[in-house]
């Protein structure tokens, strides 16, 4: 909860007047307890599963129904339904009724410990930048390892199995798993801000980049418009998609959002070599077909 009873003495602490955005954030939160401005985490995660994936449905609806989009399709010959769809985000839902929302709910006094903060003054846009960059690399160092521990025997016949169901991914399957997997998954994704807190506001846009990025790595599409191609060694939904296409034998692949742990611990090996050899493919069959003369 803001300390200060009006803007004027917000003010003057701060030696300034507040910007716009200072303003906008007192008005709403100065009268708001910390743990309920946390909270909002549960109503961003929700909407975030729930409307983020939808364009892809209605791409996958397409898809089936008249052919589009077949060539952005990673696995164009795996077809969901609408039951289908609605099917995954229904077990998606209880998940998040029952276990997500639920961790959230307790895990405040966590955020209190590591002083995550909600007053003023807000954040510079660098000073985000900088922290969602630092969160991004701890989280994917530290669930590459995590990951891998998924895919062995153990971990992947009592945990990780659940989350392969899906040997084509679609958007609704990034957050389902079992809920061991879930939680456990959690700690990757706290670390970065446990290691550099910073504000609320902060806060909030990671998670939702988190999902955002996992829903976007689930999608099934590799669409060359998608602004993540530009992103220095992004893995993506074409390299995420394969780790699921090879399912329980996988040990490739495990990368959250880059790429370069895999490269540096030699688990790319089978995917490099697959793309490789369909490269190959294509080029011999263009050269086969250049070759052909019609009459």
């Amino acid at each position: 909860m803001i300390p200060y009873a009006t803007i004027e003495e917000a003010s003057i602490a701060l030696g300034r007047n507040l910007t716009s955005l200072e303003t906008l954030w007192f008005d709403y939160s100065a009268t708001k307890s910390d743990y309920y401005l946390y909270c909002h985490n549960i109503l961003f995660l929700f909407l975030v599963f729930s409307l983020v994936p939808l364009p892809l449905v209605f791409v996958e609806l397409a898809r089936s129904a008249s052919g589009w989009f077949d060539s952005y399709k990673i696995q164009p010959k795996v077809h969901y339904s609408l039951s289908d769809m609605l099917k995954c985000y229904i077990d998606v839902m209880k998940m998040f009724i029952f276990v997500v929302g639920p961790l959230q709910l307790v895990s405040y006094p966590s955020i209190q410990l590591i002083g995550i903060r909600s007053g003023l003054p807000l954040p510079s846009l660098s000073e985000i930048v900088a922290q969602l960059i630092v969160y991004l690399m701890v989280e994917d160092y530290t669930n590459y390892w995590v990951h891998r521990f998924f895919h062995s025997k153990w971990g992947y016949e009592k945990i990780h199995r659940v989350h392969h169901e899906y040997t084509a991914p679609i958007g609704y399957a990034a957050p389902y798993a079992h809920w061991a997997e879930v939680l456990i998954l959690g700690i990757p994704t706290f670390m970065g801000p446990a290691i550099a807190p910073g504000h609320m506001i902060t806060f909030w846009l990671w998670i939702a980049l988190r999902q955002l990025e996992a829903i976007e790595t689930h999608s099934g599409y590799d669409f060359p418009w998608s602004p993540t191609k530009y992103i220095p060694f992004y893995g993506g939904a074409e390299y995420h998609d394969y780790h699921h296409y090879v399912g329980g034998q996988s040990q490739s692949n495990f990368a959250s959002v880059f790429t370069y742990c895999d490269y540096i611990y030699g688990t790319d090996k089978g995917y490099r070599f697959q793309k490789k050899l369909l490269e190959q493919i294509k080029e011999s069959s263009k050269k086969s077909n250049g070759g052909i003369k019609s009459d």
